[in-house]
């Protein structure tokens, strides 16, 4: 539909937003839909930022080294079998 439009259906479009709105409300109409569209863009900047972020973080968490064994448990374990051998 949009690759259908002339560039005389433009035309149409302003005079009638023109006709709407007048002279005086146009330009700050232009500059809110600016300042809007600069707004999202950073957004997705930033949220794109944030998701690349985390993927990197679960990389790395993926990436970590198993945890060493826990050695206080083998002494634990091992008076436990001579106090039962010992019985």
């Amino acid at each position: 539909m949009i690759g259908e439009l002339q560039p005389w259906h433009l035309i149409v479009i302003l005079v009638v937003l023109f006709l709407l709105f007048g002279a005086k409300k146009m330009p700050d109409m232009a500059r809110s839909v600016g300042q809007s569209l600069r707004i999202f863009k950073s957004e997705m900047r930033q949220g794109a930022k944030e998701t690349e972020e985390v993927a990197k973080q679960a990389r790395d968490a993926a990436t970590v080294p198993p945890a060493v064994e826990n050695t206080t448990a083998a002494p634990v374990a091992d008076a436990a079998q001579k106090q039962h051998n010992a019985s």
